[in-house]
């Protein structure tokens, strides 16, 4: 039995081009590198699964390509990993000083990985502190941290500081898109939108995520499925919450709520989606604001046809009464009635004879 390797490891980038997101990151090193301007202690930063321990080591295999005299199966020997969560001792740190004072026995360069860095106590810090200011000809430190804040900054002044940013859904989507074809698995491409929606930022959570919905559908990534198993309220809902509202059709809404409910998705996460919802449909409306509306083709042109039958004053006042909802939910005795009664207020909002009022009675 062959076994499985997950996306995340199969896929990782061997090169700067294939790294998602973080161009002006790849750019800077890329150039240093053949500038030969490259700092002796980097230290990236970022959120989880954006790319900083797959740049370092990348970082460390072009430095030893540019001053190696030696092939590639040598430079394992002038690259060290550690793992600061495990290994946050001052006597971890001291073996590691210990180790830069000797000079590579191929190539010009060692270069030091040490990830999660902000895990280091602080006797750590502080014993690494005179070797960082002051390191060797021949060594490269590059730390890594989700947690810049929790460094000291004598530690963060003898560093050249990068910024690793979340990365763009549509980035993150279209690298889904290759993964999925290279495995030839069928897809929607509203499906993957919402998986890269999902990981809010991360590539190795959506790629989780990927690998598990892969699983579950069988190799077909539908928006259906997708939904269902990250526990996600469908578009459909809220389109079909519009048009009844649009439609003023109070008893229709409670029973699509009702429904909604029995399926198990919280009250809260729903209104606060709708609120979301009629946000889009007031992006949608404008082309200036269209680049803002961050979801797949298909259901954008789903935003656009119901966007052409709002009402500004309509989605303004809607996202009001939502918003309202939303925060009133946590103090109320009965959660569930206030997401009712603002549907009544959505489905009131159009009514023959409303006026200002009559909406502010029924708040």
């Amino acid at each position: 039995m062959k076994n499985f390797v997950v996306s995340a490891r199969k896929y990782r980038p061997l090169e700067f081009d294939a790294v998602v997101g973080q161009s002006h990151i790849t750019e800077t090193l890329e150039h240093a590198i053949e500038n030969n301007q490259l700092a002796q202690a980097l230290l990236f930063c970022g959120p989880r699964g954006v790319g900083k321990t797959t740049c370092a080591r990348i970082l460390a295999r072009k430095i030893n390509e540019k001053y190696g005299e030696t092939d590639e199966n040598d430079f394992a020997f002038n690259i060290f990993e550690l793992d600061a969560a495990s290994n946050n001792s001052v006597d971890d740190i001291r073996n590691l000083i210990d180790q830069v004072r000797y000079a590579p026995q191929v190539g010009k360069y060692k270069v030091y990985i040490i990830d999660e860095v902000h895990m280091l106590s602080n006797a750590a810090f502080n014993a690494f502190l005179k070797t960082l200011e002051e390191p060797p000809s021949h060594a490269i430190f590059i730390l890594a941290t989700t947690e810049k804040q929790k460094i000291i900054p004598t530690i963060l002044s003898r560093c050249q500081i990068y910024d690793f940013k979340r990365i763009e859904v549509s980035d993150i989507k279209n690298h889904l898109k290759k993964i999925a074809d290279i495995e030839e698995i069928q897809y929607e491409d509203d499906a993957l939108h919402i998986i890269a929606q999902k990981s809010d930022g991360g590539l190795r959570d959506a790629l989780s995520m990927f690998d598990r919905l892969v699983t579950f559908t069988q190799k077909n990534l539908s928006i259906a499925a997708v939904t269902e198993n990250l526990s996600i309220l469908d578009y459909e809902y809220f389109f079909s919450i519009t048009d009844l509202s649009l439609k003023n059709d109070i008893p229709g809404l409670l029973l699509a709520f009702n429904d909604i409910v029995r399926k198990g998705f919280d009250s809260q996460t729903f209104i606060s989606g709708l609120g979301s919802h009629f946000r889009d449909l007031m992006v949608a409306q404008n082309p200036q604001t269209l680049a803002l509306l961050e979801v797949g083709e298909n259901t954008r042109q789903k935003y656009l046809k119901q966007a052409q039958l709002c009402k500004p004053k309509f989605l303004i006042d809607a996202i009001e009464i939502c918003h309202q909802a939303d925060i009133n939910y946590r103090n109320s005795k009965n959660p569930k009635l206030s997401v009712e009664i603002a549907l009544m207020q959505l489905a009131s909002l159009t009514a023959a004879g409303e006026t200002p009022d009559k909406k502010k009675s029924l708040e």
